[in-house]
């Protein structure tokens, strides 16, 4: 039998201004990359670098044109910061072993977000384990560790959890390492996106937290109240979703897979529920908002 981690890629390489790089991989992400890489990331700084999108299937020039152009004008750069493209088939690659290369640990204040094949001994953080299944969700995104930060600081043993938008379940995992083992508090996490609940469930089974429920869909109506809510999307599915989120919060809300150039817009839409007051942090290009009720 094929190994299951081997299927034919196909990479779409980039050559951008530096300053550009995560403008790049921002959009690889919109046009649904399964994984991305800076090929000079931890060398010394150069003009331009070659960011990398891997696909199962390449999207067409138009569709790659159109969302380039999105994301550099997103992060304040022009089209013309892209010095050039190209694409290739890269035939049956070992996608895990590609992942064992480049992951490594991301060391947060009370967190180490690590693949399975490193062994964390003698730490003081909590330790969560990620199969590298896919590539966003592991936990070195900026709006990943924003929102851990904000876990750390105010989550506690006693609330309830939900995680809107759970991709490969690390804060719904992070906020279960808090409970102790016989906690009567929920943790659930949701996501619209099947194969992503497949790998949450995959790495709760892991870091032994079971205890979290994980669903296919999305917030509702029907939805119950929980104590502490995370919506790490993006703006253009918050903005929509911004009533329900802030009714199915207790106590906190926390958004993210926010820009910084989208701040006055997100403020705007709060205000708008007669909420003037939140916490802002920033990390890059990106922020996350949290309200406290």
């Amino acid at each position: 039998m094929q190994n299951e981690n081997k299927l034919n890629w196909f990479a779409l390489d980039v050559e951008v201004d530096s300053a550009a790089a995560e403008a790049i991989e921002f959009g690889f992400n919109e046009l649904d990359a399964s994984g991305t890489e800076i090929n000079n990331l931890g060398l010394k700084p150069a003009e331009t670098m070659h960011v990398i999108g891997y696909f199962n299937e390449l999207p067409d020039d138009e569709t790659v044109k159109l969302n380039l152009t999105e994301a550099l004008r997103i992060y304040g750069f022009s089209a013309d910061a892209i010095r050039g493209t190209s694409s290739r088939k890269i035939g049956d690659v070992d996608w895990l072993f590609e992942w064992k290369k480049h992951w490594k640990p991301t060391v947060t204040a009370k967190f180490i977000i690590a693949p399975t094949w490193e062994n964390i001994e003698d730490s003081d953080k909590i330790v969560i384990y990620i199969e590298p299944s896919m590539a966003f969700g592991t936990g070195t995104h900026n709006t990943t560790q924003l929102c851990l930060k904000t876990i750390e600081d105010n989550f506690t043993d006693e609330m309830s959890f939900l995680d809107v938008g759970t991709g490969t379940g690390i804060l719904a995992i992070g906020a279960a390492k808090f409970q102790i083992s016989d906690s009567k508090f929920q943790i659930v996490g949701c996501d619209t996106d099947e194969t992503s609940i497949k790998i949450a469930v995959e790495n709760a089974e892991l870091n032994e937290t079971e205890n979290i429920e994980f669903y296919v869909g999305s917030i509702s109506a029907e939805t119950p109240n929980y104590d502490f809510v995370c919506a790490n999307l993006t703006i253009d599915v918050i903005i929509p979703l911004l009533g329900l989120l802030i009714e199915k919060s207790k106590q906190l809300l926390v958004l993210s897979g926010i820009l910084k150039e989208q701040e006055n817009v997100i403020v705007a839409e709060l205000g708008k529920y007669g909420i003037e007051n939140q916490q802002i942090e920033t990390s890059g290009e990106w922020i996350s908002v949290l309200i406290t009720k």
